[in-house]
C-alpha cells in the first residue's frame, strides 16, 4: 500500500516540554521506531507539524532588529529541512541500509483573497500566561488566543491548493523512497499580483492535517493516517459518557462536534479525504500505528461504512 502519515506536533514536541534539540531528537526516536514497520511493507510518505519549531525561531528572530526579522515562510522552510534531517536519521538508524531516504521542502500555494487572512487561526509557538502574553503583543503586535488554560500565538491559515513538488515526490515513491516532505503544512507561497506571476511567500502556515489530506489524495494514497497524541477520536470527550469511535461514515462523524483547534480540522480532513477517493483516513495514536494499519485500532473514516460504531 501507499501510505501518507502525517505525525502531530505532539509527535515531535510534547506539551509544556523544553523545546531543545535533544528532546525533539528523543520523541523523533519514537516516532521512528512507530513508522520503521510500515516502510518495510509498504510505501511511506512522512509528514509533520512545525508549530512549536516555527515559533521558537520566530523568538530567536524578534531579538534582532524588526527589519532583520525572518518572515514564516522562511522559519518553514528552515524547520522542514531541521525535522526532517532527524526523521530520515532516526529511521535510517532503524531500517536496512539500502532504503532510501529523502527530504523535500515543499512549496504549497495558497490564494490571497483567503478568508484565513482576515483571522488568524494557526497556533505556533510555546503557551504563555495571559499576562506574559499580554505584554508580548504589546510589545511585537502578534495575535494571542486561548489554547486551552494557556494562551498562544495566532497566524493566518489558508487553506492549501496545490504542491508544486508533487512530481517529484511521485518519482521518488516509485523509486522505492521514504520520502518526507510537505512539513508545517509546507512553505505557504502565492502568486504576487500582476502579469508576470512571480512566486513569493506569505506571512501564514498552513494547516498540516489539510496540506497533508490533499498530499494524500494527490498522490493516490490508499490509507492517509494522520497520528496524535489521543488513541482515537471521541464522542463526549472529558466527560463520564466518552466513546472512542472505531469505524464511522463521514456523513455520520461529522454530526458530532469536535473542538476547532485540535480534533475538529483533523475529522474534516479524513471526512474530505474518504469523501473523494473512496479510501480509509484515520486518526490515532504514533503508537499504535501499525495496528492502525490493519484496521485494529484509531478511528477510521471510510466512505463505504455506514453509521458508527465504537471501540469496547
Amino acid at each position: 500500500m501507499r501510505i501518507v502519515i502525517a505525525l502531530g506536533g505532539n509527535a515531535l514536541l510534547k506539551r509544556g516540554e523544553p523545546m531543545t534539540a535533544e528532546v525533539q531528537r528523543r520523541n523523533v526516536v519514537v516516532a521512528a521506531k512507530a513508522m520503521a514497520p510500515i516502510a518495510t511493507e509498504h510505501q511511506l510518505v512522512i509528514s509533520h507539524g512545525n508549530g512549536p519549531q516555527v515559533g521558537l525561531l520566530a523568538l530567536q528572530g524578534a531579538a534582532y532588529k524588526a527589519d532583520e526579522t525572518y518572515p514564516l515562510d522562511v522559519l518553514g522552510a528552515e524547520t522542514e529541512g531541521m525535522i526532517g534531517y532527524m526523521i530520515e536519521q532516526e529511521l535510517g538508524n532503524l531500517l536496512p541500509f539500502e532504503v532510501p531516504f529523502a527530504t523535500l521542502l515543499t512549496m504549497v500555494e495558497v490564494d490571497g483573497n483567503d478568508p484565513g487572512f482576515k483571522d488568524p487561526t494557526k497556533f505556533v509557538g510555546p503557551v504563555y500566561d495571559r499576562a506574559d502574553a499580554d505584554r508580548i503583543q504589546a510589545e511585537k503586535g502578534w495575535i494571542f488566543k486561548a489554547d486551552g488554560p494557556k494562551w498562544r500565538r495566532v497566524v493566518p491559515s489558508p487553506q492549501p491548493k496545490r504542491i508544486f513538488e508533487i512530481r517529484p515526490i511521485r518519482w521518488l515513491l516509485e523509486q522505492g523512497t521514504v520520502v518526507i516532505c510537505a512539513g508545517g503544512g509546507g512553505i505557504p507561497t502565492m502568486y504576487a499580483p500582476g502579469e508576470d506571476r512571480k512566486l513569493i511567500g506569505v506571512e501564514a502556515v498552513i494547516d498540516k492535517d489539510w496540506c497533508s489530506e490533499l498530499l494524500a489524495r494527490q498522490l493516490e494514497a490508499d490509507l492517509f493516517i494522520m497520528a496524535t497524541d489521543a488513541d482515537a477520536v471521541f464522542t463526549g470527550w472529558g466527560t463520564p459518557e466518552a466513546k472512542a469511535i472505531h469505524r464511522a461514515s463521514p456523513e455520520a462523524i461529522s454530526e458530532f462536534e469536535f473542538p476547532a483547534g485540535s480534533m475538529g480540522p483533523k475529522v474534516e480532513a479524513a471526512c474530505h479525504f474518504a469523501q473523494a477517493t473512496g479510501r480509509t483516513a484515520a486518526i490515532g495514536a504514533l503508537a499504535d500505528i501499525s495496528a492502525i494499519v490493519r484496521g485494529e485500532k484509531g478511528t477510521l473514516v471510510q466512505s463505504d461504512f455506514k453509521g458508527v460504531s465504537y471501540h469496547v
